[in-house]
């Protein structure tokens, strides 16, 4: 029995990449909270999870204070049963972000040694349905850019090889955002995917009107046009539009993803890694989905997420943001667009120790 001989947890922050804003706000840095646990056999797994600029210290209070403090002495490999065991041990700050965020941190380090333990890649081990997957690009589509800057940053993309690309929207004006929309397809074609992002910032009755005007540029979702807890909302806009309807990124339980399933209201599931709780409420989301014929398109997070959408038979995208190059030595590899997902042992994210530790600030 493998047990738990040491449990640590870290704060590490990042600068961001390249400039990001949205609808709402700027990506301020990656405030990113490592957990390593040892075990009684010799083997180190390394789990994290983030935030964007707010809120690590909280997380990192929650790990030291509470969940770090039962690891020791735990089997290791009853990775259910600790999950479970953190998350009734937190009753009264369940469901919410600090907790999942916390949880997501010590269940990622659990997987990470389920998969060294076994000698296997984690897409292997959560499902192994294929190891490439499709990417799409963010990184050309913030709301700051003009529209010249939007259509050649699509052009490039087209030019790599991506298979879609994501454009933020939530301008003062829908005809802004249609016009923005409107000369990235003509500049792309037909054969490109294109998503848009609104984080949140409509109401339902913006989103329905915004939705009709964007109708003709054929979008592949319409991601987050509403508070994450207006269900209703996005009930309506799904019945309103034929563009797809795309949430996740800011949702926090299982259940949560299962209220949107069973109304309807979610035709895309963009379910985050770290701020749903780890990888084990992770596949309960995407099998659940799958029971709906519902894609898993995940939120951020590439190098950890393309192993799980590699993992399950109803993955359909990752999104290509890349924000831990400083600090591992390997980035993910691609070919013609797609993702590989490592074959290595773990999470399979080669992680430069020097430069973490340049860069921990609790």
């Amino acid at each position: 029995m493998p047990t738990i001989t040491r449990a640590t947890a870290s704060l590490v922050d990042l600068e961001v990449e390249t400039v990001r804003t949205d609808a709402v706000q700027s990506f301020l840095k990656q405030e990113t909270i490592f957990v390593e646990i040892e075990t009684s056999d010799g083997l180190v797994g390394t789990g994290y999870s983030y935030t964007i600029g707010t809120g690590g210290q909280a997380v990192l209070a929650m790990l030291r204070d509470h969940f770090v403090p039962q690891l020791v002495g735990l089997d290791a490999a009853e990775i259910e049963g600790i999950w479970f065991r953190l998350f009734a041990s937190t009753r009264a700050t369940t469901v919410g972000a600090i907790t999942s965020l916390a949880l997501a941190a010590v269940d990622t380090a659990l997987w990470d040694l389920k998969c060294k333990r076994a000698d296997e890649p984690l897409w292997k081990v959560a499902g192994g349905f294929r190891r490439t997957v499709p990417l799409y690009d963010t990184e050309g589509g913030w709301l700051h850019l003009s529209t010249d800057e939007l259509v050649r940053g699509a052009l490039d993309s087209q030019a790599a090889g991506w298979h879609g690309i994501k454009l933020k929207v939530g301008k003062p004006t829908g005809r802004e955002d249609r016009e923005r929309l409107l000369a990235v397809r003509e500049a792309v074609g037909p054969r490109m995917d294109i998503m848009v992002d609104a984080n949140q910032s409509m109401t339902a009755a913006e989103a329905i009107r915004r939705a009709k005007a964007f109708e003709d540029v054929d979008l592949f979702w319409f991601e987050e046009p509403l508070p994450a807890d207006d269900v209703a909302g996005h009930v309506r806009l799904a019945e309103a539009t034929s563009i797809p309807v795309a949430v996740g990124e800011s949702m926090y339980s299982v259940g949560q993803f299962r209220d949107y399933l069973q109304r309807g209201a979610a035709s895309i599931v963009q379910v985050d890694v770290a701020r749903v709780g780890g990888i084990t409420p992770w596949l309960k989301v995407a099998h659940l989905a799958e029971s709906f014929n519902v894609s898993v398109c995940p939120h951020f997070l590439m190098e950890l997420h393309v192993s799980l959408v590699a993992a399950i038979p109803n993955g359909r995208y990752v999104e290509h943001i890349p924000q831990l190059r400083a600090i591992t030595t390997a980035e993910m590899a691609i070919e013609n667009g797609h993702a590989l997902a490592p074959q290595s042992a773990g999470l399979g994210i080669e992680w430069d120790r020097d430069a973490i530790a340049d860069r921990t600030v609790a």
